[in-house]
């Protein structure tokens, strides 16, 4: 199977556009009718996938592109990128095989003692991420693309369209003290039918306090309701975090919030209230550009899991990335993560857990080549969907890029 010509043409756009804008820039008078930057590139991947169960081994041949372009206006930044690609079967089943895009676009206001901003984030995967449990086998996460789970539960051949909408404003009481109100609207679909289609909305207040340079305390609020277009029933939560915030060096800094968190249901038979702990943590190290970590922790209710059995799951998620860099052309990654769905309507818990490494080469100012493996396994004490990965999975991937220095434009 080869790639469509859609996306080729898509790709050939991309390629083609920059130079298309800069060129007219250097004339003056004769320039573009907007100013800022733009980068792009183009990436080649051939993957190798392995699963525990019987006949399930295939090899991928994809292609990827990404845009990104950002305006250069202080007190009205706006941001497009795009990025998605196209993967095709060369050997074994021809699943999770297809087209795959993300566009993320923000807008925001800045004025001396207010903030406003917009996002719309849309994806449309052929699977449920399970590379990293949010990435694309043998590709890895899409230029800004959301970095935790969607559908908690990995399962396969799961075409599916999110769309997440966030909106924010942030106003400066005093030289230390904000007051923020955030809300964002989702919406889960899958265009097959064999996913649990969810609506979800998530809102509250956030007061800020920087106590000094080094340490800062918060205290939030939120609500959410989950819908579903199947189920009459609604999931609602509340929940109250208190946080603290502390950069302990120049290259060490760590943030943790947690508080109690209510959960209730339009049918109180069906999944019961209960009260539970919400929780939000992570670490950030950075070393001379040389080398960073990065450790993550979440904990909380949400709508489900991608699976029609899971109304209303509990998630617990862990992460840990090491990155480092080996002199200026070589970088390996080394990546581990850990999650455990809970039911709230059916007992039983599903866990999944994953460790992948990455090393990329660069050679020359515009092309790299770069490897990766990955190794995801699940198990469920529950009953899943038939297309649910029970067992190992492995991927490996090699791939080649192509990405210019950033282009700069004005008017």
């Amino acid at each position: 199977m080869k790639p469509s010509l859609t996306l080729m043409a898509i790709l050939f756009m991309v390629s083609a556009a920059p130079r298309a804008q800069v060129v007219p820039a250097a004339t003056g008078p004769t320039g573009l009718p907007v100013s800022g930057t733009l980068h792009y590139a183009l990436n080649y991947t051939q993957t190798a996938q392995f699963y525990s169960r019987a006949g399930g081994d295939m090899q991928r041949s994809g292609v990827t592109g990404e845009a990104t372009y950002a305006n250069a206006s202080v007190i009205r930044p706006f941001a497009l990128t795009y990025s998605g690609g196209d993967m095709w079967t060369i050997s074994g089943v021809n699943e999770e095989a297809g087209v795959y895009q993300h566009i993320l676009a923000s807008q925001g206001f800045l004025r001396r003692s207010w903030t406003f901003n917009i996002i719309d984030n849309v994806s449309y995967m052929p699977e449920a991420p399970i590379t990293g449990f949010s990435g694309i086998p043998g590709v890895g996460n899409l230029p800004a693309s959301p970095s935790s789970p969607t559908q908690p539960i990995l399962t396969l051949n799961t075409r599916s369209v999110n769309n997440m909408a966030t909106s924010s404003y942030t106003h400066r009481l005093d030289h230390a003290t904000s007051l923020g109100i955030s809300g964002n609207y989702g919406i889960l679909r899958f265009p097959d039918g064999n996913g649990l289609e969810t609506n979800s909305f998530i809102g509250g207040p956030q007061l800020t306090r920087r106590l000094n340079a080094l340490n800062s305390l918060t205290a939030q609020y939120s609500i959410s309701r989950f819908t579903y277009t199947e189920f009459t029933i609604a999931v609602e939560t509340q929940a109250a975090m208190f946080g603290y915030q502390r950069k302990w060096s120049r290259r060490l800094s760590t943030s943790v919030s947690a508080g109690p968190e209510w959960i209730q249901s339009s049918e109180s038979n069906t999944i019961p209230p209960s009260t539970d702990l919400t929780v939000n943590a992570s670490a950030n190290y950075s070393a001379n550009k040389s080398m960073t970590a990065t450790l993550g922790y979440t904990q909380a209710a949400s709508g489900g899991a991608g699976v029609a059995t899971q109304v209303g799951v509990r998630d617990q998620d862990a992460t840990a990335v090491l990155s480092r860099q080996q002199g200026k052309n070589l970088n390996i990654s080394v990546m581990g993560g850990y999650m455990r769905t809970e039911g709230l309507q059916q007992a039983g818990v599903t866990n999944g857990k994953f460790v992948g490494v990455t090393a990329s080469r660069r050679w020359g100012r515009y092309i790299a080549a770069y490897a990766n493996y990955t190794a995801t396994q699940q198990s469920s004490s529950s009953t899943l969907p038939a297309n649910a990965i029970i067992g190992l999975s492995q991927v490996v991937g090699f791939g080649i890029g192509y990405s210019p220095l950033e282009k700069r434009f004005r008017k």
